[in-house]
């Protein structure tokens, strides 16, 4: 059995930043059933920790949220024998409460998206996995843990609305997805989570926040390039307290691939077409997902 490792997945500031800190380098090129990943997996020691990194939008960040290969990075993470998965993405607040600049520790989806390959098992058949709780709660803890006595605001929950893109929400849209509940806006971590259930992995999402959404309206005085500065460099400071966060996550001395974590059994009862009645091709493209 190949060695478990650590998966990160995010931005090229964070995931580039992070992937050069490592020794015993590889760079590794993978295909899978679903294509290429968005670009090389780098993997390496950091610490104890064996992880690999992959920068979600590809060198470059030449690949837009609706071309991002979700199934293709969840499947090429678990080939390479990743089993727990923190993913970080940049989002937009729908709160007060959540400010830029702010960490927040995700627990909920609501998935707005449909351009996308969803599931690994349209050509299989019928797999249904659980979704009620779409982050692994163990992971979460242990982040939050070690975020505790870190200098930077970190929330311990949040609902992320996930869009389709690549243009940001209309006032009414935003509004809206204020009405439904939802604390941040993004357009990246779906399918990504639904694929990392159902490659039976444990996941959480540290999401770093850049503004408030459009339902805050902007101080119309205040000059557009302005107001991108702050952005940004509400962005920058969110991203160094987000590398420190997964720095001392990858480096401490908690448990991070629990082999006993329900999320690593989640397709124990999922699959629910008979194998008599699966495509004993597909079915063998798939093993891996099942290891």
């Amino acid at each position: 059995m190949a060695m478990e490792l650590v998966g990160i997945i995010g931005g090229s500031g964070l995931a580039d930043t992070l992937a050069g800190e490592l020794t015993q380098t590889e760079v590794v090129e993978v295909e899978t059933p679903f294509g290429k990943p968005s670009g090389p997996i780098v993997v390496g020691q950091l610490g104890a920790q064996k992880v690999a990194f992959l920068n979600r939008h590809g060198p470059g960040h030449r690949l837009g949220p609706s071309q991002v290969p979700y199934a293709a990075n969840i499947f090429a993470f678990k080939q390479l024998g990743v089993r727990s998965m923190i993913a970080t993405a940049a989002v937009g607040s729908l709160q007060e409460s959540l400010a830029p600049g702010d960490l927040v520790v995700v627990d909920q989806f609501i998935d707005k998206t449909f351009r996308r390959t969803s599931s690994f098992f349209d050509t299989l058949g019928a797999v249904h996995c659980e979704m009620a709780e779409p982050t692994c709660s163990r992971l979460r803890k242990v982040i939050l843990q070690v975020a505790e006595p870190l200098e930077m605001t970190t929330h311990s929950q949040g609902t992320y609305v996930c869009m389709e893109g690549p243009q940001f929400s209309t006032r009414a849209e935003s509004l809206m997805h204020r009405g439904w509940g939802g604390d941040l806006i993004g357009m990246t971590a779906m399918p990504e989570a639904k694929l990392a259930r159902e490659a039976q992995m444990c996941y959480a999402l540290v999401c770093l926040v850049s503004d408030y959404d459009c339902w805050r309206p902007h101080d119309p005085e205040t000059p557009k390039q302005a107001l991108l500065a702050e952005i940004i460099g509400n962005l920058k400071r969110a991203t160094e307290n987000c590398l420190a966060l997964i720095r001392a996550v990858l480096t401490s001395e908690h448990d991070l691939l629990c082999s006993g974590c329900g999320c690593r059994k989640s397709l124990e009862l999922a699959v629910w077409t008979p194998e008599d009645h699966q495509d004993p091709q597909v079915a063998e493209t798939l093993k891996p997902l099942f290891d």
